[in-house]
């Protein structure tokens, strides 16, 4: 398909730069095959219904934004991928034409890195001199939330440790917040579970190439960026028992979403899972485990805004963000919900 078929308009100011307050009082957009609701989040536990399961990412964003200096010459690093090699990170630098491979650059603190790789649009390949957790207490200690650059410029306050991260982040790793699953209080998950709706846990250590357009023309000419996820056997087996049982599978987010699609067989049987996923869905694509799914209003030309109009349909997601800017909804990660329901073109 033409990438421009998911393009629209979006007014600057419905651009959320904060969080709603409380988190779980943001608006949500029901998206059904017969039209549209407006509901709240709150709404959700009567939205759903008894034996359904929400899945969520407890993926946890790490301090990915460094600021450093190599000899004289300032050097911002915002870290996107871990490779393979522990203590060696993807990272886009500013300004990388200052850097050449074999140049140490220091950080806070005491932490260094050295430049191992340099490639096209600002990415270097840092490897620092250290890993594991000895390298993530350096970056809790020195680095800045990685918020995407439409939210104030990308520039993190003390509140976004918190309020950038969702009640399940748990495993430390992603870039990125799963950030439907940001209007999730306690409360809610109170009151969803005495609606008889369950949840479980699943990890994908989401990237900065999630929010980026597609800058090809077709989507058949996109290379999809991939993330490292896992799914552990009892949440397959929670997944699976409950679509045996009748309920339905709700992924919360499109991180949880492309997981147990990526995990499924053909049947729709979920696997435990320990890898690498570049799954790329768009329209045509066919749905083996998810039933509904909640997520936010995405950027247009992103592989997201095609992963929704690949599950809801293309023209309902084209109607549904036309009604969402009339009605002054909320975009993007900080933004408002959308509940899906399946659908075709």
């Amino acid at each position: 398909m033409r990438v421009d078929a998911f393009d629209f308009e979006l007014p600057e100011e419905l651009i959320a730069q904060y969080p709603a307050e409380p988190a779980d009082s943001a608006r949500l957009l029901e998206v059904r095959p017969d039209g549209l609701g407006d509901y709240g989040v709150p709404d959700l536990p009567r939205l759903l219904a008894p034996g359904d399961l929400l899945v969520f990412n407890d993926t946890r964003v790490i301090p990915a934004r460094l600021v450093g200096h190599r000899d004289s010459v300032a050097i911002e690093a915002t870290l996107h991928k871990a490779t393979k090699d522990d203590g060696v990170w993807r990272a886009f630098a500013r300004p990388a034409k200052r850097l050449r491979p074999g140049q140490v650059v220091r950080f806070g603190g005491d932490l260094t890195a050295e430049v191992q790789d340099k490639g096209e649009g600002g990415e270097v390949v840092l490897a620092f001199d250290r890993g594991g957790g000895s390298l993530l207490d350096a970056l809790e200690a020195i680095g800045a939330m990685p918020l995407p650059p439409y939210i104030r410029g990308g520039e993190a306050e003390t509140a976004d440790r918190e309020r950038y991260q969702t009640r399940f982040a748990d495993k430390p790793g992603a870039v990125a917040a799963p950030t439907a699953a940001l209007h999730f209080t306690d409360r809610l998950m109170g009151e969803l579970a005495d609606a008889g709706i369950g949840w479980t846990t699943l990890t994908l250590h989401v990237g900065a190439g999630t929010f980026l357009p597609v800058k090809a023309d077709e989507t058949a000419d996109h290379v999809m960026h991939a993330e490292y996820g896992v799914i552990p056997a009892a949440t397959a087996a929670r997944i699976n028992a409950a679509r045996r049982a009748g309920g339905r599978i709700v992924p919360v987010g499109t991180t949880s979403l492309r997981l147990v699609e990526a995990a499924a067989d053909d049947d729709g049987t979920l696997h435990p899972w320990a890898g690498e996923t570049d799954i790329f869905i768009t329209p045509g694509y066919r749905f083996r485990i998810a039933d509904l799914m909640v997520t936010n209003f995405h950027l247009p030309r992103s592989t997201l805004l095609m992963l929704v109009a690949a599950f809801a349909s293309l023209e309902r997601i084209k109607t549904a963000y036309s009604h969402a800017v009339e009605a002054g909804y909320r975009f993007y990660s900080y933004g408002d919900a959308c509940l899906l329901h399946p659908g075709a073109d």
